[in-house]
Protein backbone atom coordinates (compact mmCIF):
# COMPACT_ATOMS: atom_id res chain seq x y z
CA UNK A 1 0.00 0.00 0.00
CA UNK A 2 1.59 3.38 -1.21
CA UNK A 3 1.62 6.21 1.29
CA UNK A 4 -0.68 8.48 -0.18
CA UNK A 5 -3.47 4.98 -0.31
CA UNK A 6 -2.32 5.15 3.50
CA UNK A 7 -2.39 8.84 4.47
CA UNK A 8 -5.82 8.89 2.21
CA UNK A 9 -7.25 6.36 5.30
CA UNK A 10 -6.42 8.84 7.63
CA UNK A 11 -9.21 11.47 6.34
CA UNK A 12 -11.95 9.99 8.40
CA UNK A 13 -9.43 10.50 11.83
CA UNK A 14 -9.47 13.77 13.80
CA UNK A 15 -7.20 15.66 15.63
CA UNK A 16 -4.26 14.70 17.12
CA UNK A 17 -4.79 10.78 16.63
CA UNK A 18 -4.28 11.80 12.08
CA UNK A 19 -1.46 13.84 12.79
CA UNK A 20 0.04 10.81 14.63
CA UNK A 21 -0.83 8.29 12.39
CA UNK A 22 0.47 10.77 9.28
CA UNK A 23 3.75 11.57 10.78
CA UNK A 24 4.71 7.88 11.54
CA UNK A 25 3.73 7.38 7.51
CA UNK A 26 6.05 9.64 6.29
CA UNK A 27 8.45 9.30 8.63
CA UNK A 28 8.82 5.11 7.92
CA UNK A 29 8.74 6.44 3.57
CA UNK A 30 11.59 8.62 3.99
CA UNK A 31 13.29 6.09 6.03
CA UNK A 32 12.71 3.33 3.24
CA UNK A 33 13.60 5.91 0.66
CA UNK A 34 17.08 7.19 2.35
CA UNK A 35 18.51 3.51 2.10
CA UNK A 36 16.98 1.95 -0.78
CA UNK A 37 18.91 -0.07 -2.50
CA UNK A 38 22.01 0.52 -0.63
CA UNK A 39 23.70 -2.42 0.65
CA UNK A 40 24.61 -1.20 4.20
CA UNK A 41 21.78 0.49 4.98
CA UNK A 42 20.84 2.31 8.12
CA UNK A 43 25.32 1.59 8.98
CA UNK A 44 25.61 4.64 7.19
CA UNK A 45 24.35 7.12 9.75
CA UNK A 46 27.09 5.56 12.00
CA UNK A 47 29.91 5.38 9.14
CA UNK A 48 28.95 9.19 7.74
CA UNK A 49 29.93 10.87 11.20
CA UNK A 50 32.80 7.62 11.86
CA UNK A 51 34.63 9.23 8.81
CA UNK A 52 33.92 12.94 8.99
CA UNK A 53 35.50 12.69 12.44
CA UNK A 54 38.61 11.12 10.97
CA UNK A 55 38.94 13.12 8.07
CA UNK A 56 38.62 16.43 9.88
CA UNK A 57 40.13 14.86 13.04
CA UNK A 58 43.05 14.54 10.50
CA UNK A 59 43.05 18.36 8.85
CA UNK A 60 41.90 20.59 12.19
CA UNK A 61 43.82 18.02 15.36
CA UNK A 62 47.25 19.82 14.29
CA UNK A 63 45.59 23.88 14.02
CA UNK A 64 42.65 23.30 16.95
CA UNK A 65 42.76 20.80 18.63
CA UNK A 66 46.34 20.31 20.40
CA UNK A 67 44.86 22.11 23.52
CA UNK A 68 41.36 20.06 23.81
CA UNK A 69 41.48 16.78 25.28
CA UNK A 70 40.05 13.93 23.07
CA UNK A 71 39.25 16.22 19.94
CA UNK A 72 38.19 13.55 18.35
CA UNK A 73 35.41 13.09 20.66
CA UNK A 74 34.97 16.87 20.68
CA UNK A 75 34.90 16.80 17.37
CA UNK A 76 31.93 14.09 16.11
CA UNK A 77 29.91 15.55 18.82
CA UNK A 78 30.05 19.20 17.32
CA UNK A 79 29.44 17.57 14.32
CA UNK A 80 26.14 15.26 14.79
CA UNK A 81 24.61 17.72 16.67
CA UNK A 82 25.26 20.76 13.98
CA UNK A 83 24.09 18.18 11.26
CA UNK A 84 21.16 17.49 13.07
CA UNK A 85 19.95 21.10 12.66
CA UNK A 86 21.17 21.36 9.17
CA UNK A 87 19.84 18.31 7.61
CA UNK A 88 16.17 18.95 9.49
CA UNK A 89 15.80 22.71 8.65
CA UNK A 90 17.10 21.61 4.92
CA UNK A 91 14.71 19.00 4.89
CA UNK A 92 12.00 20.98 6.12
CA UNK A 93 13.14 23.87 3.87
CA UNK A 94 11.20 21.69 1.01
CA UNK A 95 8.61 19.96 3.05
CA UNK A 96 5.62 22.12 1.66
CA UNK A 97 6.81 22.33 -2.01
CA UNK A 98 7.17 18.64 -2.42
CA UNK A 99 4.04 17.69 -0.52
CA UNK A 100 2.39 19.64 -3.26
CA UNK A 101 0.96 16.37 -4.81
CA UNK A 102 -0.59 15.29 -0.97
CA UNK A 103 -1.74 18.46 -0.02
CA UNK A 104 -4.14 18.62 -3.35
CA UNK A 105 -5.36 15.01 -2.52
CA UNK A 106 -6.15 15.03 0.95
CA UNK A 107 -7.24 17.05 3.43
CA UNK A 108 -4.40 17.01 6.55
CA UNK A 109 -2.71 20.07 9.15
CA UNK A 110 -0.08 21.63 6.75
CA UNK A 111 2.23 21.55 9.82
CA UNK A 112 3.36 17.76 9.83
CA UNK A 113 4.89 17.97 6.83
CA UNK A 114 7.97 20.38 8.41
CA UNK A 115 7.62 18.54 11.31
CA UNK A 116 8.04 15.19 9.91
CA UNK A 117 10.97 16.01 8.42
CA UNK A 118 12.76 17.20 11.88
CA UNK A 119 11.58 13.93 13.15
CA UNK A 120 13.24 11.88 10.55
CA UNK A 121 16.48 13.49 11.14
CA UNK A 122 16.48 12.98 15.08
CA UNK A 123 16.07 9.30 13.78
CA UNK A 124 19.42 9.39 12.22
CA UNK A 125 20.92 10.76 14.49
CA UNK A 126 19.99 8.21 16.89
CA UNK A 127 21.80 6.10 15.02
CA UNK A 128 24.81 8.69 15.28
CA UNK A 129 24.47 8.16 18.91
CA UNK A 130 26.23 5.11 18.38
CA UNK A 131 29.41 6.16 16.39
CA UNK A 132 29.76 8.70 19.29
CA UNK A 133 29.49 5.58 21.74
CA UNK A 134 32.15 3.78 19.64
CA UNK A 135 34.55 7.07 19.85
CA UNK A 136 34.54 7.34 23.77
CA UNK A 137 35.28 3.29 23.88
CA UNK A 138 37.87 3.98 22.08
CA UNK A 139 39.02 6.65 23.64
CA UNK A 140 37.92 5.07 27.25
CA UNK A 141 35.80 8.00 28.31
CA UNK A 142 32.98 6.22 30.42
CA UNK A 143 29.00 7.67 30.17
CA UNK A 144 28.20 9.17 33.12
CA UNK A 145 24.55 9.79 34.74
CA UNK A 146 25.00 13.53 33.61
CA UNK A 147 23.51 11.53 29.97
CA UNK A 148 19.98 11.84 31.83
CA UNK A 149 20.16 15.54 30.52
CA UNK A 150 20.12 14.37 26.79
CA UNK A 151 16.44 13.97 26.32
CA UNK A 152 16.20 17.71 27.33
CA UNK A 153 18.52 19.15 25.22
CA UNK A 154 17.19 17.19 22.23
CA UNK A 155 13.36 18.18 23.28
CA UNK A 156 14.99 22.08 22.77
CA UNK A 157 17.06 21.50 20.02
CA UNK A 158 13.84 19.60 18.10
CA UNK A 159 11.66 22.40 18.93
CA UNK A 160 14.19 24.84 17.84
CA UNK A 161 14.33 23.11 14.09
CA UNK A 162 10.95 22.62 14.20
CA UNK A 163 10.67 26.10 14.51
CA UNK A 164 13.14 27.09 11.83
CA UNK A 165 11.50 24.69 10.13
CA UNK A 166 8.05 26.09 10.18
CA UNK A 167 9.71 29.62 8.97
CA UNK A 168 11.68 28.58 5.88
CA UNK A 169 9.64 25.65 4.75
CA UNK A 170 6.24 28.38 4.45
CA UNK A 171 8.59 31.51 3.37
CA UNK A 172 10.28 28.67 0.35
CA UNK A 173 6.52 28.42 -0.78
CA UNK A 174 6.24 31.83 -2.07
CA UNK A 175 9.77 33.11 -2.36
CA UNK A 176 12.42 30.43 -3.90
CA UNK A 177 15.44 32.63 -3.15
CA UNK A 178 15.44 31.07 0.49
CA UNK A 179 16.37 27.93 -0.97
CA UNK A 180 19.31 29.09 -2.31
CA UNK A 181 19.78 32.07 0.89
CA UNK A 182 19.49 29.18 3.29
CA UNK A 183 22.17 27.47 2.04
CA UNK A 184 24.77 30.05 2.24
CA UNK A 185 23.14 30.87 5.76
CA UNK A 186 24.27 26.95 6.98
CA UNK A 187 27.33 27.76 5.63
CA UNK A 188 28.11 31.08 7.69
CA UNK A 189 26.46 29.76 10.03
CA UNK A 190 28.92 26.32 10.37
CA UNK A 191 32.28 28.64 10.46
CA UNK A 192 30.54 30.57 13.28
CA UNK A 193 29.96 27.71 15.58
CA UNK A 194 33.13 26.06 16.92
CA UNK A 195 32.60 22.81 15.65
CA UNK A 196 36.44 21.89 14.73
CA UNK A 197 37.66 24.68 16.50
CA UNK A 198 37.74 25.64 20.53
CA UNK A 199 35.55 29.03 22.05
CA UNK A 200 38.64 30.20 24.06
CA UNK A 201 40.56 30.79 20.74
CA UNK A 202 38.58 34.27 19.94
CA UNK A 203 38.55 34.75 24.19
CA UNK A 204 42.91 34.62 23.98
CA UNK A 205 43.23 36.41 20.58
CA UNK A 206 43.19 40.28 21.50
CA UNK A 207 42.59 41.24 17.41
CA UNK A 208 39.10 39.59 18.13
CA UNK A 209 36.68 42.54 18.09
CA UNK A 210 34.58 41.45 21.12
CA UNK A 211 31.31 42.15 19.02
CA UNK A 212 32.62 38.56 17.08
CA UNK A 213 33.08 36.96 20.85
CA UNK A 214 29.40 38.17 21.41
CA UNK A 215 28.08 36.84 18.48
CA UNK A 216 29.46 33.36 18.81
CA UNK A 217 27.61 33.59 22.13
CA UNK A 218 24.23 34.08 21.47
CA UNK A 219 24.79 31.99 18.65
CA UNK A 220 22.31 28.94 19.56
CA UNK A 221 23.84 26.15 18.31
CA UNK A 222 27.01 27.26 20.12
CA UNK A 223 24.63 26.40 23.07
CA UNK A 224 23.47 23.34 22.15
CA UNK A 225 26.13 22.12 21.22
CA UNK A 226 27.94 22.76 24.17
CA UNK A 227 24.77 21.33 26.33
CA UNK A 228 26.00 18.16 24.34
CA UNK A 229 29.76 18.61 24.88
CA UNK A 230 29.13 19.01 28.25
CA UNK A 231 27.38 16.25 29.27
CA UNK A 232 29.35 13.55 26.95
CA UNK A 233 33.06 14.92 26.87
CA UNK A 234 33.42 16.90 29.72
CA UNK A 235 30.63 15.04 32.32
CA UNK A 236 29.23 17.15 33.50
CA UNK A 237 25.56 18.99 34.10
CA UNK A 238 24.89 22.40 31.72
CA UNK A 239 25.32 25.33 33.42
CA UNK A 240 22.59 27.29 33.69
CA UNK A 241 23.57 30.02 31.22
CA UNK A 242 24.06 27.04 28.78
CA UNK A 243 20.45 25.67 29.38
CA UNK A 244 18.83 28.79 29.75
CA UNK A 245 19.74 30.02 26.26
CA UNK A 246 18.85 26.53 24.51
CA UNK A 247 15.15 27.18 26.29
CA UNK A 248 15.30 30.76 25.50
CA UNK A 249 16.07 30.07 21.76
CA UNK A 250 13.71 26.82 21.53
CA UNK A 251 10.74 29.12 22.50
CA UNK A 252 11.27 32.28 20.55
CA UNK A 253 11.81 30.64 17.34
CA UNK A 254 9.24 27.94 17.85
CA UNK A 255 6.93 31.48 18.47
CA UNK A 256 8.58 32.81 15.41
CA UNK A 257 7.90 29.91 13.14
CA UNK A 258 4.26 28.75 14.37
CA UNK A 259 3.04 32.49 14.00
CA UNK A 260 4.41 33.00 10.11
CA UNK A 261 3.23 29.70 9.40
CA UNK A 262 -0.30 30.12 11.00
CA UNK A 263 -0.38 33.45 8.38
CA UNK A 264 0.54 31.91 5.44
CA UNK A 265 -0.60 28.36 5.43
CA UNK A 266 -3.71 28.94 4.01
CA UNK A 267 -2.16 30.39 0.47
CA UNK A 268 -0.26 26.89 0.08
CA UNK A 269 -2.16 25.71 -1.97
CA UNK A 270 -2.20 28.71 -4.44
CA UNK A 271 1.66 28.63 -4.90
CA UNK A 272 2.79 25.22 -4.57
Amino acid sequence: MSATTDLSTTYAKSGIAKDVFILRQLVTKDFKLKYRRSVLGVVWSVLNPLLMMVVMSIVFSYLFGSNIENFPLYLIVGNITFSLMSDSTNAALWSIIDAAPLLKKVKVDRFVFPVQKVLFALVNFAFSLIAVALVMLWFHVMPTWHLVWLPVCLVLLMLFCIGIGLAIGSLAVFFRDIIHLWGVVILAWTYLTPIFWDFSLLTSNPAVPSWIITLVKVNPMYNYITFMRDIFLWQQSPSMTTLAACVLWAVVMLAVGFVIFRKTEHKFILYV
